[in-house]
C-alpha cells in the first residue's frame, strides 16, 4: 500500500478544479527489479508540475521528453482512450533508460480533462480517503471514463480487457505519547516516510519545548485521542512518555482498537510490569498480547536516534506484514535509564 496515494490524487483534484489538464500514469505490472510497486501514481500537468513517481526518475525524465515534443498528447488523440506504454522491453531501451538489470514495467497513461464529472470522482476519492477509508477507482480502458467503487480488492491493480480496478490506500497515521527526544526522531522519521504524526503529552510543560513541523502537537486526554483520531487499520499508537499516566490510558483504549501497530517504550522489567497491569484495565490477554514492548527491532541502538530507527523500523515491519516475531518479543531494553538494545 503506497501512503503517497492520497497526496497524488489531492493534487489531481486541486488541478481539475483550477482547470488544469492531468496526466495519470499507474504501474500495471512489473518484471524483474523495479523501484515502485504495482499500483504506484504519478500525475503531472501539461507544464510539467510532477506529484509521485513511477521509477527511480528515468522513465519521468523521459515521460517529461515525451510530454513537451507532443507525442503523448499526439498518441492520446490517435488513441481516443486510455494507452499502455511498456518500459524495459527492450535491451537497447533499459540501457537508454537506465532501468535495473531485467527490470520492466506497463504503464497506463490516462489524460484527464477537466470536467464536473471528473471533479466530482476525485472529490469523493478525496473525502473517502481523508476519512480514512480505503477506495477503488474504476478505469473504463475503452471510453477512459473513472468511476468510484466502494469495494477493496486483495491486488493494488485489478486488471481485464474492460477495465481497471485501482486500489487506493488513506494516508497512515502515528500517535506518539510523551514530548521526549525519542519522540522528536520518531517523529521527523515517520514524516520522512508519509506518515501523519500526531503527539500527545497531557502533562502540564512538557509541551513547550518540543516541536517538530509538520506535527500536530495536542494535551488533549490519550484515550480520548485513540478513541476519537486512531483507532482504524491505518492507525499506529507509540508510547514513549514512560510515564503509565500517559502511555497506560492510550494502550487500554489503543489494544481494542484495529490499529495496526501498538507499541510501548521500557525495559523487559518496565514492560513486565506493565502487562501486569493492563489486566485492571480491562484488556484481555488477547487483547494485551497484541503489544510490541518492549518496542523496536534488535540493532544494538543506544542514543534516542538509533532508538527512533528501531521502532519505525518495527512498525514498516508490521505495516508490511513482515515482522517474523511475536508482539514483545523485541530486544530492546528502552528504560529511562539507559537505553540500550541488545
Amino acid at each position: 500500500m503506497q501512503s503517497g496515494q492520497q497526496h497524488i490524487i489531492n493534487k489531481v483534484l486541486e488541478w481539475l478544479v483550477h482547470e488544469r489538464p492531468v496526466w495519470l500514469c499507474t504501474i500495471l505490472r512489473t518484471w524483474g527489479s523495479s523501484p515502485r510497486p504495482i499500483g504506484s501514481m504519478m500525475a503531472c500537468t501539461l507544464d510539467g508540475e510532477i506529484a509521485g513517481s513511477i521509477s527511480g526518475g528515468c522513465i519521468e525524465e523521459d515521460f517529461l521528453v515525451q510530454l513537451r515534443d507532443g507525442s503523448l498528447k499526439a498518441r492520446y488523440d490517435e488513441e481516443g482512450r486510455p494507452f499502455v506504454v511498456k518500459y524495459g522491453i527492450t535491451a537497447e531501451q533499459a540501457a537508454r533508460l537506465r532501468l535495473p538489470c531485467g527490470g520492466q514495467l506497463h504503464v497506463l497513461l490516462e489524460y484527464l480533462a477537466p470536467g464536473p464529472q471528473l471533479r466530482q470522482v476525485f472529490t469523493e476519492l478525496v473525502e473517502r480517503l481523508d476519512a480514512h477509508q480505503r477506495v477503488s477507482r474504476r478505469v473504463d480502458l475503452h471510453t477512459g471514463t473513472i468511476t468510484v467503487e466502494h469495494q477493496e480488492a486483495a491486488d493494488a491493480v485489478v486488471l481485464t480487457d474492460a477495465a481497471l480496478l485501482h486500489s487506493l490506500s488513506p494516508r497512515y497515521k502515528l500517535l506518539l505519547l510523551g514530548a521526549g527526544d525519542v519522540a522528536r526522531y520518531v517523529a521527523e522519521m515517520a514524516l520522512a516516510l508519509e506518515y501523519e504524526v500526531t503527539l500527545c503529552d497531557p502533562r502540564p510543560d512538557y509541551l513547550g519545548n518540543w516541536h517538530v513541523e509538520g506535527v500536530h502537537i495536542t494535551a488533549e486526554l490519550p484515550d480520548d485521542v485513540v478513541r476519537e483520531h486512531f483507532s482504524d487499520p491505518y492507525s499506529g499508537v507509540i508510547a514513549l512518555a514512560h510515564d503509565p499516566r500517559v502511555d497506560d490510558m492510550a494502550l487500554m483504549e489503543a489494544l481494542k482498537t484495529q490499529a495496526f501497530y501498538v507499541g510501548a517504550m521500557g525495559s523487559d522489567r518496565t514492560s513486565a510490569s506493565r502487562r501486569a497491569r493492563l489486566p485492571e484495565l480491562g484488556l484481555s490477554q488477547e487483547e494485551i498480547a497484541r503489544l510490541y514492548a518492549p518496542i523496536g527491532l534488535p540493532i544494538g541502538s543506544k542514543t534516542p536516534a538509533e532508538i527512533a530507527i528501531s521502532v519505525m523500523a518495527q512498525v514498516t515491519a508490521v505495516r508490511h506484514a513482515n515482522d517474523v516475531r511475536e508482539p514483545g518479543a523485541a530486544a530492546c531494553d528502552t528504560s529511562a535509564e539507559g537505553m540500550v538494545c541488545r
